[in-house]
């Protein structure tokens, strides 16, 4: 004979934990894009790359990678400016497109460990 199999199923347990690793993901993500683009950005004496930060509101499912030097985004817009090798102008904008894959693998960790 088949055993019998209860299940209680909880949706807004199940819909706390899977926002709340979702989240966790977003972070992770976001520290990665951080790591990627202080490698990028313009460097005289390292202030703007050490000015990086990521910052998070989980009450607004909210995460944001950001530089805070007043030159920031000219530094980050303007094209026609030298910069040493390695380093470049859309320091931020060009990480979020080349490490796409990479940053959505690391949103869905979080998730799919929860759900293993």
């Amino acid at each position: 004979m088949g055993a019998v199999v209860e299940l209680e199923w909880n949706d807004e347990q199940v819909k706390v934990a899977l926002s709340g690793a979702a989240f966790d993901g977003a972070v992770l993500a976001a520290e990665h894009l951080l790591q990627v683009s202080s490698e990028l950005a313009p460097h005289e004496e390292g202030d703007l790359e050490r000015s990086g930060e990521v910052s998070k509101d989980e009450s607004l499912d909210t995460v944001a990678v950001s530089f805070d030097r007043p030159y920031a985004v000219r530094q980050h817009e303007e094209l026609t400016w030298k910069h040493d090798a390695g380093k470049q102008a859309k320091y931020l904008e060009a990480p979020m497109a080349d490490e796409a894959a990479t940053m959505l693998a690391l949103v869905a960790g979080p998730p799919r460990d929860l759900l293993r």
